[in-house]
């Protein structure tokens, strides 16, 4: 029984020994985060923040922020809808780390922003196996795609007051663009005539009016007016809408009529 329990002594020891004599191997990561039904998010809207963690412990693996541009059109985006098999270039905004594995890890990549539009600023994850050597950097690397519009109301200014007196509606506009800041025209890459904009009235909480936005004449530039025969706090909800994939924008800003 002493020389059984001395043989299986040695053989955890070697076993041990060999697991930690494992090396750790290099591996590189490029995340990538794709406007949905557009071009890639980067520095002209303030990157994208992604985190990497083991998806299995939580232990923080890297972080950083995408930099770089939009990407090269032609090579995402066909004239008539849909998308190219290789999507990315040196043009196309990216995050790039380098990971320092010994052993395989599930690792979730989690994105947010664009950190330059805050009051459009989106959160997505996704989680994928990666094994030492095996780099994520290659073809368009490890690409996430981001939901939504940028809503941005231009006017009126937040809380700006006003006299029903006055005026009997406000002026509203509001820029709305892709989540990768690119522009909406008629008939352009970005359809205006494709997307619906429009905004909710309240006043006091009690729904007053819902009407559609129109295009302003200039590139993603849309605009309405906001009844306001009576005193009171409006909020005036700006949406965009994309009736064939369901993408969908945000902003709301609030005005006071005495």
């Amino acid at each position: 029984m002493r020389f059984r329990s001395i043989i299986m002594g040695l053989a955890t020891a070697l076993l041990m020994a060999v697991a930690g004599s494992a090396t750790a191997e290099d591996t590189d990561i490029t995340i990538r985060v794709l406007s949905k039904d557009a071009k890639f998010i980067g520095t002209s809207m303030g990157g994208m923040r992604v985190t990497l963690r083991d998806a299995h412990t939580g232990e923080l693996l890297s972080e950083g922020v995408t930099a770089g541009g939009t990407g090269d059109t032609s090579k995402i985006m066909h004239k008539d809808g849909g998308r190219r098999i290789l999507m990315a270039d040196d043009s196309a905004a990216s995050f790039e780390t380098t990971l320092d594995l010994e052993e395989p890890r599930l690792v979730e990549a989690e994105v947010y922003g664009p950190l330059g539009q805050p009051q459009a600023a989106h959160r997505a994850s996704a989680t994928q196996w990666v094994i030492p050597g095996g780099d994520l950097s290659v073809g368009d690397g490890w690409v996430i795609e981001l939901p939504g519009f940028v809503v941005n109301i231009l006017e009126p200014a937040a809380a700006q007051g006003w006299s029903s007196a006055e005026m009997d509606s406000v002026k509203v506009t509001a820029n709305v663009m892709m989540m990768c800041g690119c522009p909406i025209t008629p008939d352009g890459l970005w359809d205006a005539n494709r997307y619906e904009v429009g905004m909710t009235v309240t006043r006091d909480g009690e729904t007053v009016a819902e009407q559609s936005m129109n295009y302003a004449g200039k590139a993603s530039h849309f605009e309405g007016e906001v009844p306001v025969d009576e005193a009171g706090v409006y909020e005036v909800t700006v949406h965009a809408y994309d009736p064939h994939n369901g993408n969908t924008g945000v902003d709301r800003t609030t005005l006071k009529v005495q």
